[in-house]
C-alpha cells in the first residue's frame, strides 16, 4: 500500500505503508532520504526525482481507551461467550460427531492431571506469594492511602479529592472519603473459594458450607492443576474414570497398579514473610529494581492463570463475586446480590474471566509526583491502572505497553479550570 503528499514546493513524496489500516498511534523508525542533502533542500532544490520512503510501526495498543465497563448491583454479568454462539458450537460439535464412536475424555476431564501444567502451576503459585512479599517491601516507601468506610484506594502521599464513596454514613459526608495507611490486602484482593478434596465428586451441599475449608481461589486453582499442599489434601487418580451417565461416574480399580517410581523433586514452594521482618529498600536503585520485578511477577501471575483457567474450569456468580474452582459451582446459597430472595439464594454460575479470579483494583494515575494532589474539576483527564502497576510506576518501574491506554499518558492535563472549560 503506498501514498503521495503532493505540494506546490515540496513535489511529491511516496509512502510506502506496510498494513491496510493505521491505528491512532504510530511511530517513524526510519527514514531514509537522498545522499548528500537535507530532506527539505532535496525536495526543493533537486532537478531530479527522489523517492522518499518511510517505514511506520504500527503499534497494536490504541492511543486512549476507557476503563472496564463498572456494572452496578442491579445487574448481570454478561457471559464470555454470548449464549447464541455457545448454542451454535454446541450444534456444530454433536453434528460433526453424528455417527462416529464415542472418544475418551482427555485429561483433565477424566480425572487426571495434565502434566505440561505442573510446573506452570507451582510457578504461578510461587509468583503470587513473591508478588505479596515485594508489595510488603514496597509499601514502606510508596504511599498508598485506603479509604476507611468503602473499598477505595490511592497511590500517593495525599488521597485524591473526588467524592465517590459509598460506604458508612457516605450521605452525611457527601461522598467524601477518610483516609487511612493502606495494607497489602487493600492493593490484591484475596477472592476465596472452597477447597475440593475431590474436583469431579459431588457438589457441595448448602448444609455443608460452613465444615468445607475455603482458601485463596488462585491456591486452589494450582491446587487443582497439581500443586501438593499438605495443610489442604487432594485426590489425585492414577487411571481415568468411567463414566456411567453424564452426572455419574466410578473410579477404576488402581489395587493391581505398581508402586509409584520415585519422582522428581518438586519445587519449592515460597513462604511469606511476616510484617515485623520486613525489610524495606534502602536506596533509590534497590526501590527501581524491586518494583521492576514486582511487574514482572504481576505478568507472570496473570498470564499463567490464565493458561490454568482455560484448562481447568473456573466459575464465578454472575450476580455477586462468589468464586467456584471446579467444573459446575456449589450449591450453597449464600448469594446476597440484587433480588437474590426470587433466587432462594442460589448462585447464577457462569464461566469466569481473569479479572474475576484476579481483581485489577484500577486507581487513579498521578501523572506528576512532584504535584500528587489531584484536582477535582480536572477528572475527566486522569487515566487509571491497576493498584500494583500504579505503585511499581511510582516506585520507579517503566509503565508497560499494555497500561497506557487507560492511563492516558498522551492527554495534555490542562493547567488551570479555566484552561480546562476552553477544550472542546
Amino acid at each position: 500500500m503506498s501514498s503521495g503528499l503532493i505540494s506546490p514546493e515540496l513535489g511529491t513524496t511516496s509512502f510506502l505503508c506496510k498494513q491496510r489500516f493505521l491505528p491512532p498511534k504510530v511511530g517513524i523508525l526510519r527514514y531514509n532520504s537522498c545522499p548528500d542533502r537535507e530532506f527539505f533542500d532535496s525536495l526543493k532544490f533537486s532537478g531530479r526525482k527522489c523517492r522518499q520512503s518511510l517505514v511506520i510501526r504500527c503499534s497494536d495498543n490504541p492511543q486512549n481507551v476507557d476503563l472496564p465497563r463498572y456494572y452496578s448491583k442491579k445487574e448481570k454479568k454478561p457471559f464470555p461467550v454470548p449464549i447464541v454462539e455457545l448454542r451454535r458450537a454446541a450444534r456444530e460439535r454433536m453434528k460433526s460427531r453424528k455417527g462416529q464412536p464415542k472418544r475418551p475424555a482427555p485429561p483433565p476431564k477424566n480425572g487426571l492431571l495434565v502434566q505440561r501444567m505442573i510446573p506452570l502451576a507451582y510457578a504461578v503459585l510461587n509468583a503470587r506469594t513473591m508478588l505479596i512479599n515485594n508489595l510488603k517491601k514496597l509499601l514502606k516507601v510508596v504511599p498508598v492511602q485506603a479509604c476507611k468506610y468503602c473499598n477505595e484506594i490511592h497511590v500517593g502521599p495525599v488521597g485524591h479529592p473526588f467524592r465517590s464513596c459509598q460506604g458508612t454514613n457516605s450521605s452525611i459526608r457527601k461522598g467524601k472519603h477518610e483516609w487511612v495507611d493502606a495494607v497489602v490486602e487493600d492493593v490484591i484482593v484475596q477472592i476465596e473459594a472452597y477447597h475440593l478434596y475431590d474436583r469431579l465428586g459431588k457438589r457441595i451441599p448448602h448444609e455443608e458450607r460452613f465444615s468445607v475449608p475455603r482458601i485463596p481461589a488462585l491456591m486452589e486453582l494450582c491446587i487443582q492443576a497439581g500443586v501438593d499442599i499438605p495443610e489442604y489434601p487432594t485426590k489425585r487418580r492414577r487411571k481415568p474414570i468411567i463414566r456411567i451417565s453424564k452426572s455419574e461416574f466410578i473410579d477404576a480399580d488402581e489395587s493391581e497398579l505398581p508402586d509409584l517410581p520415585p519422582l522428581d523433586p518438586k519445587p519449592v514452594l515460597l513462604t511469606e514473610i511476616p510484617d515485623p521482618e520486613i525489610i524495606p529498600p534502602s536506596n533509590k536503585d534497590e526501590m527501581v529494581l524491586l518494583a521492576e520485578q514486582t511487574l514482572q511477577v504481576w505478568e507472570k501471575m496473570r498470564t499463567g492463570a490464565n493458561r490454568l483457567m482455560k484448562m481447568y474450569p473456573v466459575r464465578v456468580c454472575g450476580y455477586c463475586p462468589e468464586i467456584h474452582v471446579g467444573p459446575s459451582g456449589h450449591k450453597a446459597q449464600n448469594c446476597g446480590a440484587f433480588k437474590h430472595q426470587q433466587r432462594n439464594g442460589q448462585h447464577g454460575w457462569q464461566s469466569a474471566v481473569l479479572d474475576d479470579l484476579i481483581p485489577p483494583r484500577y486507581v487513579w494515575h498521578v501523572p506528576n509526583l512532584d504535584e500528587p494532589m489531584l484536582q477535582k474539576e480536572l477528572r475527566n483527564f486522569y487515566g487509571q491502572a491497576p493498584a500494583v502497576v500504579e505503585i511499581c510506576v511510582q516506585g520507579g518501574a517503566a509503565v508497560p505497553e499494555q497500561y497506557k491506554p487507560t492511563m492516558r499518558l498522551d492527554v495534555g492535563i490542562p493547567s488551570s479550570v479555566s484552561e480546562a472549560e476552553m477544550v472542546v
